[in-house]
């Protein structure tokens, strides 16, 4: 994602990315909307990318009835005091998404806002989109997602108490906790690169192997998120972890025994360690 506002802008003028909270899909829908860059995520995200400030606009009735004049006049000049404003060139805005970005660039000059229309990016013909994105993921193809994220699709979350059947496998794993609303991708077993600090305060940088799914072979229901890192011990309890999506290596499946589904895991270890040497 590239910086929003670029170039050199007056003193006082702050970098500011404006968004909608809740999503207007959820507040249409009235369903919990997954997302791929949670709020804390995407907090952090900004500070590197030298934003200096995340507006929340709270969503509700008021707001999705404002025409676009109202918008511009109201949210943009009146409450936001906006100098330039960049959007893209599909952006629609106002009642009924009825604002077009030419439209906001006159109603916004009648208010000495500049307005940057930003033409839409495109890979290999493809357009750049969250859509595209979720769909990589769902497909099991993550090196797709790091192609048009321009970064790897990552997992943040805190290391819980898990049931510890890897460990009785020789196979440990990290149970993850990650924020309820995470965007997750298909179902099965990933390599991974898994940064953080471990409980001594050391710096963790390791490779890794990771399940999402539900765990059927040994009759589990609730989904969880399992990382098993290659080469490495520690105590993870109660740290935060940040794991990014290397491949797919295959997908969830039900083994007849825990001893099949041991020289799986085994197996996988092999192929995740393979994927990374055909890369060095």
């Amino acid at each position: 994602m590239a910086p929003i506002l670029q170039g050199t802008f007056p003193s006082g003028v702050h970098r500011t990315l404006v968004t909608f909270q809740p999503h207007p899909q959820e507040f249409f829908t009235g369903q919990p909307r997954s997302l791929l860059t949670p709020l804390e995520e995407k907090i952090a995200l900004l500070q590197t990318m030298g934003f200096d400030q995340l507006i929340l606009l709270p969503f509700n009735r008021e707001l999705a009835a404002l025409t676009p004049p109202a918008f511009v006049d109201d949210i943009l000049s009146h409450r936001l005091q906006a100098k330039v404003i960049s959007v893209g060139m599909d952006f629609c805005f106002g009642y009924q998404r009825s604002g077009t970005a030419d439209d906001l660039r006159t109603l916004a000059q009648a208010h000495g806002i500049a307005t940057i229309v930003t033409p839409l990016q495109r890979i290999e013909g493809d357009r750049i989109s969250s859509s595209a994105i979720r769909q990589a993921l769902l497909e099991g193809d993550p090196q797709r997602a790091r192609h048009l994220l321009g970064r790897a699709y990552r997992l943040i979350g805190s290391v819980v108490q898990g049931q510890q059947l890897g460990r009785r496998l020789g196979f440990p794993t990290a149970n993850l906790q990650l924020p309820p609303e995470k965007f997750l991708p298909r179902r099965g077993v990933y390599a991974v690169t898994v940064q953080g600090v471990d409980a001594l305060g050391n710096p963790l940088l390791a490779k890794g192997v990771m399940n999402i799914g539900c765990r059927p072979t040994v009759d589990g229901t609730a989904q969880t998120v399992e990382v098993h890192l290659l080469d490495w011990s520690g105590d993870l309890y109660g740290q935060t972890i940040m794991v990014d999506l290397d491949t797919f290596l295959r997908p969830e499946q039900q083994f007849a025994s825990l001893e099949e589904l041991t020289t799986q895991i085994q197996l996988d270890c092999t192929h995740a360690r393979a994927h990374w040497q055909l890369l060095t």
